[in-house]
């Protein structure tokens, strides 16, 4: 709360930021702590506040689901509402009619969709999206996947970046360990009796290269009762693995790490994570209507900083495939996109259509700057927007208002979830959990949900 207040003589400037998540609700602090009288109303669509928070980090991580309790801070100012099971465009309220009914929109949704590699086989049964497992054992409640690790023994994540990393270690995760989380019981039960005992997680650059944090990296070998396998001859490829004196220092780090089990003698585990380099998919093969295998070009550096193929092609054999390449943003109703970068076109935050301001709409997080940057990126990003909102706020307040917009959604028939509904949706979910014997466990479907919302 160090930010100087902005002290403004006109009306009262009311303002809606669309999505919960760590953009969102930054967003929404950086408004209140700079302007004292702004009202601001934070809607998502979903009845569960905190995006990506909630919804994106694995149950394992207790340590970072807990900046809950900072987005909850913000989201119980006393100037701060929160509005769920809101939906903006196509079935939901049209961005036109939100315009109306505030003085300013900030757009805050994230990147909703994941990159897809493009190559044969990609759509047979057994392959997915890293974004559908993790909104599996998330409890999302959009997800309608099943069946994830049903009959697979063998595993490949397509990818070397932190979700990758999320998705390889949970395969690995044993139910002791994932009990005492808030995983979904279902995708708990599943995850219990799976038989999948290798995972390979691939990436088509070398090591040095590779966009996963140590951290996170770090943890892959302290899972209990698990091996972590790299091949050396892979990492030699690498110029900068060889001498990584001039890498940063987290790639430096990852290298080291990389290092000291290419050094480890093998020992028996029950589980094995393979972490290869230098392979680039080109075909998943198929095996009885499923997939059964995926087809890899080696690789070698191209000496700018990219790869090329050799011609020498190795298959792995996987009966479940998840690629974690990227995520991508989709176009939202009413405003321009880029599709070459999957965000919305803006200047410090402002939406630009055809090069020129739309005055009273803004953008914020990944739809603003792609999907780049960790949780904390996101609170200079959003201070960037709040500043270019309260800038125009003079201009803004002249605009007039039909009320409270909360009247107005209910008058036309949208019946939001407030902070109490959320809160039931918590003590609904710390009871689900007593009574299975666990700690919280998360509704994983829409009507649970709604049904705890409103007191059902």
């Amino acid at each position: 709360m160090s930010a100087t207040p902005l002290v403004r003589s006109s009306a009262v400037l009311r303002v809606a930021v669309v999505g919960s998540g760590p953009s969102g609700c930054y967003t929404a602090q950086s408004l209140v702590q700079q302007d004292p009288d702004v009202l601001v109303d934070v809607l998502d669509r979903l009845p569960c506040p905190y995006g990506l928070v909630r919804y994106g980090v694995a149950p394992d991580h207790e340590k970072i689901k807990s900046l809950q309790t900072s987005l909850r801070t913000i989201l119980e100012h006393e100037r701060v509402r929160f509005l769920g099971g809101v939906g903006i465009g196509p079935g939901g309220v049209p961005a036109e009619r939100l315009r109306e009914l505030y003085h300013a929109v900030v757009y805050c949704v994230g990147a909703a969709t994941d990159r897809h590699l493009g190559i044969p086989g990609e759509e047979l049964p057994g392959s997915w999206s890293a974004t559908e497992f993790v909104s599996w054992y998330s409890a999302h409640p959009d997800s309608a996947a099943d069946g994830f690790v049903a009959g697979a023994r063998s595993a490949v994540v397509i990818g070397v970046g932190n979700v990758a990393v999320d998705v390889t270690r949970m395969l690995a995760r044993g139910v002791t360990e994932l009990s005492p989380t808030d995983i979904p019981h279902p995708a708990l039960t599943a995850l219990a009796a799976s038989r999948v005992t290798e995972v390979h997680m691939v990436g088509r650059r070398g090591p040095s290269q590779a966009r996963f944090t140590t951290k996170e990296l770090r943890e892959l070998g302290s899972l209990p009762d698990t091996e972590v396998a790299v091949h050396a001859e892979e990492l030699a490829r690498d110029p900068a693995y060889l001498d990584p004196s001039a890498l940063p220092a987290p790639q430096r780090r990852n290298v080291e790490v990389l290092r000291g089990w290419a050094a480890a003698e093998s020992r028996p585990s029950a589980h094995r994570i393979s972490l290869r380099f230098f392979l680039r998919p080109v075909e998943l093969l198929a095996n009885g209507g499923r997939v059964g295998a995926v087809r890899f070009e080696r690789t070698v550096p191209d000496g700018r900083g990219g790869v090329r193929g050799t011609g020498e092609f190795e298959e792995i054999e996987a009966q479940l495939v998840l690629r974690s390449v990227g995520y991508l943003g989709v176009p939202l109703e009413g405003l321009p996109f880029d599709p070459a970068t999957g965000t919305v076109p803006h200047l410090g935050g402002r939406v630009l259509r055809e090069g020129t301001v739309a005055p009273g709409e803004y953008v914020a997080g990944w739809i603003k700057r792609g999907p780049t940057g960790v949780i904390g990126t996101n609170r200079p990003c959003a201070k960037e927007t709040a500043t270019s909102l309260l800038e125009d706020a003079s201009t803004l307040v002249h605009k007039d208002l039909p009320g409270d917009p909360l009247e107005a959604l209910r008058a036309a028939g949208v019946e939001p979830v407030g902070w109490s509904g959320w809160c039931a949706i918590e003590a609904a979910e710390a009871e689900l959990g007593a009574s299975l014997g666990r700690g919280v466990v998360k509704l994983p479907d829409w009507q649970s949900l709604m049904n705890a919302a409103r007191g059902r």
